[in-house]
Order: C-alpha cells, then structure tokens, then sequence
C-alpha cells in the first residue's frame, strides 16, 4: 500500500480509503468488522464515514455506520492506528430527523460532532467534511447548475470556517473538507483561507469512468491550490465491476434500492460495456482499470472503496498493484471522447 499526505496535514493517508455508508442496513456489524480487521491488515489505515449513514437514510437507522465503528475501536482498540473521517449533513427535507434546522451553524456542528464522536466512541475526528452544501448547486446526479434568483442563501462561508475553527481549538476536530462541492465553492474556501481562516484539506466528490466532470475545472482548483481529492463511487455503485451487464444480481445495492439508479442509464451501460471490452483486451478485469484510472489521477489523494463483503474489499484493494499504460489510457479516453459523462 502507498500513502500520500493529506494536503495541509500531517497526516499520512493509505491510496485507498474504506468506505462505510453500507453498514448498518446492507451490511451487519459482523460483517463491517470484518472489513475493518481485512482493510487494516492490508495497508488501509484511512476510514470514511458519515453522521447520516447508514445508507438509504432513515431516522430508525441514521447514526447506525458510526456506532458499528466505535465498537469496532472498543473490542480493537484499533483507534490510534487509523485516520477517521465523518461529515455533517447539510440541508434536506429528507433528513429533518437529524436535527432541525440542518445548516452549519455553530449550534448544529456542536450537535453533529457531539454524537459523532460519541457513537465513534472517541474524543477527535481527524478530518471532518461538510457533507453537502448549504446553498442550491449542482451535487448528487444533476448534470448542470441552475440559478435560483430568489434563493434564500448568503455568502457565509467565512461564519462556516469561524465556526469549525472553534472546534479545532476544543481538539474535537484536527482538519476540514468539504464535499459534493464545486468549483466556486472550494474557492471560495480557498480565498478565506487567503485571509488567514483555516484551509480545507478536501474535497470529496464522486469521480469515475463513467463520471469525470471535476476534471472540466475542479481539477485545475485542486493542483493549483494544493487542495486533496478523495474520489467516492469509484465503481459507480458497482456498475464498473460488470455485474450488472448481463442481468439484475441478488442483494447488490441497485437491485435492493432501486432508486440509487444515478449509474444506470442507457449511456452508462453502453459506456460500461466499452471499458469491459478495453479491460478484457488489457488483461485485467473492469474493477481493477475502473479503480487504478482514478488511482493514477494527479489530482487524486486517496480512493474510497466501497464493499459489501470481504471478497469484493480483497479485490478491490488488489488494484493497489495495478499500473495502467498509456495506451490503456489513450484508450479509456477515447471511450470518453465517445461518451462524456454519462453519470454525472
């Protein structure tokens, strides 16, 4: 395993980070220890999770991810070897069971890190991300940005940074991210940072094969403002391993929740076949060329892996050793040239 540090840190970060969000709903405790026991034993020593997970978001099972994290440090005492992410939830009418009202209000972060770190069963988060933004942008699927004229939302993104910066100071937080942002946005963090607050380490977003729009600018901001890069559904919620080319598999998480379907359009499945077709010509499978094109990113800090046993997480972590040559690489973006973005 290769570790990159965490811009603006000190932290060392594994390339590839364990994602969370199924347990707790499609993953039981058992079965989440016993990815933790595997990622740590093979070089992750990087843990992304949220205050909203499990995932679909439910008020009888929100909390439900960090819970099964924090016993998993109390039977381990594994705590000190990992470095552990969670993110508050920004507004939605869907999670008003969270707290009401869901901003990033000094009250709400106090509320949010409050439990996180109780269900974590630990005193600090090492990096804490904003899990979506305050105002109306384009996050979640949505291809462009339309303009609310009359949107209640106010530059406040100074208040924001004053606020984590608060419990920095309490050491409950060491480092801030920001997440499903954009272009504006992260510079907009960038240009308080100018002015003596606190820079964000991070970005994470969704970046993929089939969902590479932060290259179009956000990748520029990232370079050139050393700003991290964590990519999140590498695979495309499991579209980019094939199984779901020839038929609809039992228990995988499409086929449970149907409505997660953000990478199954008919241009994702043609997209999908073409890299299949590319992967099996280059001699490796689809998951591992889908997971070391954005491994190999410049850009790109650390990948977050997200597996629902430990056969998919052992796969997954053996594209560590996956180098892809330039002419693969000329290849995946002539498929791209083809079909841009089919899943924003």
């Amino acid at each position: 395993m290769k570790y990159k540090t965490l811009p603006n840190t000190d932290l060392e970060v594994s390339e590839l980070c364990l994602g969370t969000m199924t347990w707790g709903q499609q993953n039981t405790p058992e079965e989440a220890f016993e990815q933790l026991d595997f990622a740590l034993e093979n070089g992750i020593n990087f843990i992304d999770t949220a205050e909203m997970y499990s995932i679909p978001g439910r008020k009888e099972t929100q909390g439900s991810t960090e819970t099964i994290i924090g016993n998993w440090f109390a039977k381990t005492g594994n705590r000190s070897k990992v470095i552990l992410a969670s993110k508050i939830a920004g507004p939605s009418r869907n999670f008003d069971h969270i707290r009401t009202p869901l901003d990033f209000s000094k009250a709400s972060l106090n509320d949010a890190i409050t439990k996180s770190l109780k269900r974590l069963q630990t005193d600090y988060l090492d990096l804490y991300q904003l899990h979506w933004p305050e105002r109306n942008t384009n996050y979640f699927g949505q291809r462009n940005y339309n303009h609310r004229e009359h949107e209640n939302w106010q530059d406040n993104i100074a208040e924001i940074l004053d606020n984590l910066e608060h419990f920095v100071k309490e050491g409950k937080i060491r480092h801030i991210g920001v997440s499903n942002e954009s272009s504006f946005g992260v510079m907009r963090y960038i240009e308080e940072a100018r002015k003596g607050k606190r820079k964000i380490a991070t970005v994470q977003n969704p970046f993929s094969l089939l969902n590479r729009k932060d290259e179009i600018g956000m990748t520029e901001v990232l370079l050139r403002e050393n700003v991290g890069y964590l990519a999140y559904s590498p695979l495309g919620f499991g579209q980019l391993t094939g199984k779901y080319l020839e038929d609809t598999p039992a228990n995988a998480r499409v086929t449970l929740f149907p409505n997660y379907n953000r990478y199954h359009k008919p241009n994702s499945f043609i997209a999908t076949r073409k890299y299949n077709e590319l992967a099996k010509q280059s001699g490796i499978s689809l998951t591992h060329m889908a997971l070391a094109f954005v491994r190999q990113q410049p850009f790109v800090t650390s990948t977050i892996l997200g597996a629902t046993s430990v056969a998919q997480l052992k796969e997954n972590i053996a594209s560590k050793d996956v180098m892809l040559s330039k002419e693969t690489l000329r290849d995946i973006n002539k498929i791209h040239e083809e079909i841009p973005n089919p899943a924003p």
